[in-house]
């Protein structure tokens, strides 16, 4: 059976008597990219919407389609944009609505989208919600796939060649100890689950996957 080997984010320390380099070992040679200032000075930011109040926590894009972003509300559900954000759609309507703190495409299928509701911009006053959607058919239609005491869900990570296996950092209630937080496994598309990292006050308000390898993935404890 393959390992996932998870690693939390921690502080290298190296001592005065502690050495990087091996004797006999050239130092690697340093390489940087840098580019004309020209390219990027012109460049501003704009509001391209959509106009509507309330807070965005949630964005997310998809490889292949530079024109394609999806983006979640505080208080409105999930938006598309097909056009680079000259015009919105909300396409969670009659589905679900309140707060979204997760959104994440999968790359092998962009039909498969996976949404965590709760905001994760911890402050007075927050939203939450309660736990994960997914849609096949790019938002047509949506199933609540769970973790409905989750409260929020701060970040999904989807296998870039398996959209059934998906992680989920839940940062959950953010008032109260909770047993519904942790990292969050699923093999099959959500229909089952396993909590891989459970601590009833300590949740996960960050999850990143390893590019090279999908089994590596980094957690980062939150409230």
């Amino acid at each position: 059976m393959k390992k996932l080997v998870i690693l939390f984010l921690s502080l290298l320390v190296v001592g005065p008597g502690c050495s990087l380099k091996k004797k006999g070992l050239p130092a690697p040679a340093k390489s940087s990219t840098t580019y004309d200032e020209k390219l990027y000075n012109a460049l501003e930011w704009r509001s391209i919407g959509p106009y509507r109040g309330g807070r965005a926590d949630a964005v997310t894009g998809v490889p292949g389609k530079p024109n394609l972003f999806y983006f979640g509300a505080t208080g409105g559900g999930v938006w598309r944009t097909t056009d680079a954000g000259n015009s919105w759609e909300n396409i969670s309507d009659g589905f679900f609505g309140s707060s979204i703190g997760a959104i994440a495409v999968s790359e092998w299928d962009n039909n498969v989208i996976y949404v965590g509701q709760g905001e994760v911009t911890v402050r007075g006053n927050v939203s939450y919600g309660n736990g994960m959607y997914k849609t096949t058919d790019a938002g047509k239609t949506w199933t609540q796939i769970g973790l409905k005491d989750s409260k929020h869900v701060s970040r999904i990570r989807i296998h870039p060649k398996n959209p059934d296996l998906v992680y989920a950092a839940v940062l959950g209630d953010l008032f109260k100890t909770s047993e519904d937080r942790g990292i969050y496994r699923s093999e099959d598309g959500g229909k089952t689950g396993k909590n891989l990292f459970a601590n009833a006050d300590a949740g996960a308000i960050d999850l990143s996957m390893d590019p090279n390898n999908p089994r590596i993935l980094l957690r980062q404890p939150g409230v």
